[in-house]
This record gives structure tokens, C-alpha cells and sequence, in this order.
């Protein structure tokens, strides 16, 4: 497709809706969104672009290949969900930290968003091996 209002619209889109992934992203713990449909709006981010440009160059946009992201969100999946295991709790138990940031006041972090993250990696990966591969064809 070489369509120069595509190209243009997808310059402005993609950082939009990458920015839009991660809202949905950390808002997901206690309110809708999470890790699998901030993934899925990160991906469609990637295909959306792979249209405009190619596959080629929507794989070169992202930066990492996507079977890396698979492997690192599982990796992150299970070891977020370990660390209950190493503070001699349940399995996949929240664990969480408070952590002061200048200006912000106190942040909240804890094992549940480590979990949406990887989530939201394995996400990506999952989606994009399997529609960027299709649409090299």
C-alpha cells in the first residue's frame, strides 16, 4: 500500500497509541485495562505502522525481535510471581514496596504490575510474530 495519508496519519498514531498501551497499561491493576489490552494496543500500534511502511519496517520500528519479548515476559511472568516464594509466602502472592519520589509523593509498586508487564510483553510478542510474519507474504 502506498498510500501518503496513511503514512503521514501513522507518524502522529503510533507514539499516541503506544502512549495509550502503557495508560491502559498501569491503569489496569484496579481499573479495566491491564497488561493484555494495553499489549494488544501496543501491537496493533506495530501493525497499523507495518501497513504504512512495510513489515520489514514496522519489525525494525519496534527494536527487538518479537519472540525476545515473548521469552522476556514469561522470565518476568514467573519471577514476579516466584519472589512471594523467596518472603515465605504463596505462590504468585502480591508483594508490594513504597517508594518516595521528589514531587510526587509516595509510589506504590509492587509484584502485580511486574505480572501486567510481562503480561503486556508477552502480549506484543505473541501478536506480532504472528501478523508480521503473515504480512511479509
Amino acid at each position: 500500500m502506498n498510500s501518503l495519508i496513511l503514512r503521514v496519519a501513522t507518524r502522529f498514531m503510533l507514539p499516541l497509541l503506544l502512549l495509550f498501551s502503557v495508560f491502559l497499561l498501569l491503569r489496569g491493576h484496579n481499573e479495566p485495562g491491564g497488561g493484555f489490552s494495553g499489549g494488544l494496543v501496543a501491537a496493533s500500534a506495530f501493525v497499523l505502522y507495518g501497513f504504512a511502511f512495510g513489515a520489514a519496517e514496522a519489525g525494525h520500528a519496534l527494536g527487538a525481535d518479537p519472540r525476545r519479548l515473548i521469552g522476556a515476559g514469561l522470565l518476568l511472568a514467573v519471577g514476579s510471581g516466584s519472589a512471594a516464594l523467596l518472603a515465605e509466602q504463596p505462590l504468585m502472592t502480591g508483594l508490594w514496596a513504597v517508594v518516595a519520589v521528589p514531587g510526587f509523593g509516595d509510589l506504590h509498586l509492587g509484584t502485580p504490575l511486574l505480572f501486567d508487564v510481562a503480561v503486556y510483553l508477552v502480549v506484543v510478542g505473541v501478536t506480532l510474530s504472528i501478523v508480521l510474519p503473515l504480512a511479509e507474504e
